[in-house]
């Protein structure tokens, strides 16, 4: 049994050879290694293969044994301390190690296709197969140092990632925001871990745990400090798993290629956070009010997230915030100590927001088919809209990865989450209120998302091949900002958008009223769509290639039966709760009660609340964005500057402030904006004018008086008698002056 531990060691080094032979082979060899590029990604599926058997042999012996192995080595030694190197294997290595290799492998074989045009395909290989190498080492580490340069490591990774593009400079932008939100995050962390050497004399997570918790249980060291130390640990995570307030660097991100998204900005990379928290639990749940703290930034980022998703136009960006929300779930539970629900919930929500991810990429590769699309537009869902037809495949597979993040069982996500939803009543009634709130927001914005996407009639926006238009259009959103389908009723339903130039101004002529002033706004709004111009269309949306839906098929499999290992039903034996086995030796870690099973008759009730409130979520969705329904919103549209009454403007009133909300992200962005970096560089600007003026500018002065004064004196010293003997008689009549001057007053 431990001849297979033993080796473990050599699991993150597995898929090294392949980002050094790219490096040598592109330095050395350029034309050759670029010829046989697609080797170099047979070769990273392969060795993250062996990877992925390696990690399934671990987990069962971990599901049969319930063993720790942790094996350490000395790096550093230096009279009283000494620095070790090693790797610990336990349920949550296993866990992590097999999420981050089944995903990477789905991501990078989908990445073949979908880079293969790219001229970067060697780099992104690189990349990808040197963060696979920093997560594993990540997951395996024994000690806080050690977590720490991996974690310093996968931070690295994904700045290079996200700004792949880099000639773009919003790419380029995006890769600065993340690396510095970041690093203030890592300042924290590093701070942390000094912190807690200083109080326990170990970096090592077993001694670590022990000594901490004895000191604690005894009063033997200042509390406070305790605090502060546990405090610093915790914005590490807080920044990498996108929590408020370092979230805002994780739409940015979306910047990258979509396989970027879904392996680290949706699957691994954030997790990490989610990692770090629940691989120091044991340190954090000894003081309350860290635990606190810890959930209270969960139900925040549940609730921002979901609420900064509701009118997104960019379909990667709507998925981040979905990300950050549920992210969000996972620290909850950690802070209720829910430790199995959270890592339940980490894996599923890997899984099926990795389909989603993957599946938005596939809309993104076939809306990027129509000539003049640009990457911008071809992530707007305000220009999507039928596709289902063209992409059936990926539109199933976004259906399923949307059901399950809704939390619709029986797939995988519903297992997870409700486990929360259910724990959270009995940690805090308000946080559960608000925790099923934004359950059902997120079954409302998921739909948004799927409706905008697949439904309705794609050749509304143009002419399609027998050279008629389209007759209908449908609301692509309740808030009246992305279209408008109907002037007047007199006129019935008229697409402006697919009308060239000559068209509308015969159009336009034949109306005969004056327009309402928000009414021209809009009308002219939508003139400057130019992108709808027939001329810049030839073709339609395809599906994508074989190598690129057998991901979402695997992924499909996974949100499907993932969410099996965990069912809680273990009184007869009817469920099998692998999960909890799986768990045994960390929960009795946290002290935590191991008798997880449910009866029928509460865990019913209790599914039947959550899924009628993402049921409801769904129908709200349905309501308002269905093509089927764009009778009522063409009726909100006309009604909304035809009948003016105070209950329409107090309705329109709330949807621009929600609107609004989501669209300038919370207003976090703009804050950061104003305080800190406008903040520090007037603070700079003051600093700088302080060091020129006052700093500088006191010797400078005595400088140019001195030179001045030495210009005066020497016309004074020349060494000529007259000038001596003036200024005597100069000084004397001064002096008599100013002496008949007082002696008279």
């Amino acid at each position: 049994m431990e001849h297979i531990y033993q080796y473990a060691w050599i699991i993150p080094f597995i898929p090294l050879p392949v980002p050094l032979l790219i490096g040598v082979g592109l330095l050395f060899f350029p034309t050759a290694t670029k010829n046989l590029r697609r080797m170099w990604a047979f070769s990273s599926i392969s060795l993250l293969s062996i990877v992925i058997i390696f990690s399934i042999k671990l987990s069962i012996q971990q599901i049969n044994s319930n063993f720790f192995y942790q094996y350490v080595w000395s790096w550093t030694i230096n009279n009283d301390f000494s620095l070790e190197f090693g790797y610990l294997i336990d349920p949550l290595t296993s866990i992590m190690s097999i999420l981050i290799t089944t995903v990477a492998i789905l991501v990078l074989i989908y990445s073949d296709n979908y880079m293969s045009h790219d001229q970067g395909y060697l780099r992104f290989f690189a990349y990808m197969s040197f963060f696979n190498i920093s997560m594993l080492g990540l997951v395996t580490s024994s000690n806080l140092i050690q977590i720490y340069i991996f974690w310093e490591l996968v931070g690295m990774c994904s700045y290079l990632l996200i700004g792949f593009w880099f000639t773009r400079p919003i790419a380029a932008n995006a890769c600065q925001k993340a690396f510095v939100t970041n690093r203030v995050g890592d300042f924290g962390l590093l701070l942390g871990i000094l912190g807690l050497y200083w109080i326990t004399g170990s970096f090592e997570f077993g001694d670590l745990f022990e000594i901490f918790n004895n000191l604690i249980n005894k009063n033997e060291i200042n509390f406070l400090f305790c605090i502060l130390c546990t405090l610093f640990l915790f914005a590490g995570p807080v920044a990498k798993s996108a929590q408020f307030p370092l979230h805002v660097w994780l739409p940015d991100a979306m910047e990258g290629p979509t396989p970027i998204s879904a392996l680290i900005h949706a699957a691994t990379m954030v997790a990490a956070g989610i990692f770090l928290v629940a691989r120091l639990l044991p340190l954090f749940i000894v003081i309350p009010y860290i635990m606190n703290i810890i959930s209270f930034i969960g139900i925040i980022t549940i609730l921002l997230g979901a609420t900064l998703a509701l009118a997104q136009k960019d379909i990667k960006r709507s998925l981040a915030y979905s990300t950050m929300s549920q992210l969000g779930y996972m620290m909850l539970a950690l802070g209720m100590g829910s430790y199995r629900a959270a890592l339940f919930h980490l894996i599923t929500h890997a899984y099926s927001k990795a389909l989603l991810f993957l599946g938005s990429g596939s809309i993104i590769h076939s809306m990027e088919a129509i000539v003049g699309y640009s990457p911008d537009k071809s992530q707007n869902m305000v220009l999507m809209g039928g596709l289902t037809r063209h992409v059936p495949i990926t539109k199933i597979s976004f259906l399923i990865g949307t059901l399950s993040l809704c939390g619709i069982p029986p797939l995988a996500c519903f297992w997870s989450k409700d486990e929360i939803l259910n724990d959270s009543w009995l940690y805090s009634p308000i946080f559960a209120i608000l925790a099923y709130f934004t359950a059902g927001l997120t079954a409302f914005y998921m739909f948004r998302i799927y409706l905008l996407t697949f439904e309705g009639n794609f050749n509304v926006y143009f002419k399609n091949y027998s050279g008629k238009k389209s007759s209908s259009f449908y609301s692509i959103s309740i808030w009246g900002k992305e279209g408008l389908q109907t002037i007047n009723k007199n006129f019935g339903l008229v697409t402006l958008l697919i009308m060239n130039n000559k068209e509308r101004s015969s159009f336009f002529s034949k109306i005969k009223k004056p327009f309402d002033r928000n009414l021209k706004k809009m009308m002219q709004s939508l003139i400057t769509l130019t992108y709808f111009d027939n001329k810049n269309i030839s073709s339609y949306p395809h599906e994508s290639e074989n190598t690129m839906l057998f991901p979402l098929i695997v992924l499909i499999l996974f949100t499907f039966f993932i969410g099996f290992i965990g069912i809680p039903f273990n009184q007869e034996g009817i469920f099998l709760d692998i999960l909890t086995k799986w768990l045994t030796p960390s929960i009795n870690l946290l002290h935590k009660n191991l008798n997880n099973s449910l009866d029928w008759s509460e865990f019913v009730i209790n599914a039947i609340f959550s899924v009628s409130i993402a049921l409801g979520g769904i129908f709200l969705a349905f309501l308002l964005y269905k093509p089927a329904y764009s009778s009522l919103n063409n009726f909100y549209l006309i009604n909304s500057f035809n009948k003016r009454g105070s209950k329409r403007i107090l309705w329109d009133k709330v949807l621009n402030i929600i609107y609004n909300w989501s669209s300038n992200r919370g207003y976090i962005d703009s804050f950061y904006e104003i305080s800190f970096i406008k903040g520090v560089r007037g603070l700079a600007e003051l600093i700088y004018f302080f060091d020129r003026r006052i700093i500088d500018g006191i010797p400078n002065g005595f400088g140019v008086t001195s030179f001045f004064v030495g210009e005066v004196i020497k016309y004074v010293g020349g060494g000529r008698i007259s000038s001596y003997l003036f200024l005597y008689l100069f000084y004397v009549f001064v002096f008599i002056f100013f002496s008949i001057y007082y002696f008279v007053s």
